[in-house]
């Protein structure tokens, strides 16, 4: 912590988690920085001290102490090795972690045995195999892994993989385990007592992730129809009913995930409901 008692967060300074996260932490209420050549930001409203570091170098700061939190990728805590632990999944910046070879050597695990395996995960990866008694030689990349096997530096490759379609260009087939599910994560350090602002920081970044993931729906039923139209759409505690002027019918509010809400509004509507709005959540508390 500064003289001045703030919550330190590590926040990364470029890359595909860089400007997620500063947009996260605004729609939580917190100032971010307007120039991308500042590296600290003082939140003086909320008590905070925002630092702007590599994404793969936050871990360790916050592991050493140095740093109350961060926020970087699941895949970069664990390859780090830092003494931190993971506080909240952040819900973007998801990828998945996998192996890939030459697709005419029809690779299994048992191919990597005794190979040379290219990678910017080396501790993740080293971990991941010794687990499994798998004995290979890893050869440390900072980028462009999928040209490791084409400049003959390694047999196969492990990287994070989308689509697939950029090493289905290079020649190569995904195969094998899914090594690690990765994401943008909040991090602290391990074993560390609870920092002054943790729980509220939790409870603004949760209510920006329901915020996203979730929609407001409101729709006018019969009463006698009810049921039926709770059971598509529970809510979290139930939905919220108000009587309506038209006598037998109520009008019905609750909390339903983004994804397929159009979905539901069909099948509401054959449940009997009428009227039925969504409206997008700004902010909330659970």
């Amino acid at each position: 912590m500064t003289d001045q008692g703030y919550l330190k967060i590590a926040v990364p300074n470029k890359g595909a988690l860089a400007e997620a996260s500063a947009g996260m932490l605004a729609e939580a209420g917190y100032r971010q920085r307007w120039d991308a050549k500042d590296l600290v930001l003082v939140d003086e409203a909320n008590g905070v001290e925002f630092y702007y570091l590599r994404p793969r170098d936050i871990a360790v700061y916050v592991g050493e102490g140095t740093l109350d939190l961060g926020i970087t990728g699941r895949d970069l805590l664990l390859d780090s090795g830092a003494a931190a632990d993971e506080v909240l999944a952040l819900g973007f910046g998801r990828s998945t972690f996998r192996f890939a070879a030459p697709s005419e050597a029809n690779p299994d695990l048992g191919y990597l045995q005794g190979k040379r395996i290219a990678t910017s995960y080396p501790g993740l990866l080293r971990r991941w195999l010794d687990a499994r008694g798998i004995q290979a030689r890893l050869i440390h990349l900072d980028g462009a892994v999928e040209s490791a096997i084409r400049l003959g530096v390694a047999d196969a490759i492990a990287d994070v993989v989308e689509t697939g379609s950029t090493l289905r260009k290079a020649g190569l087939t995904v195969f094998g385990d899914v090594i690690e599910v990765s994401e943008a994560v909040l991090i602290r350090r391990s074993g560390a007592p609870d920092p002054a602002g943790l729980d509220q920081l939790v409870r603004r970044l949760s209510g920006v992730i329901v915020a996203r993931d979730y929609v407001l729906v409101d729709y006018d039923i019969e009463e006698a129809n009810l049921p039926a139209a709770a059971a598509l759409a529970p809510g979290l505690e139930g939905p919220t009913v108000s009587p309506l002027a038209k006598p037998g019918w109520i009008a019905v509010r609750t909390l339903v995930p983004r994804t397929g809400h159009q979905a539901l509004m069909d099948q509401l509507w054959d449940a009997g409901a009428r009227a039925i709005l969504v409206t997008d959540v700004s902010a909330c508390r659970l």
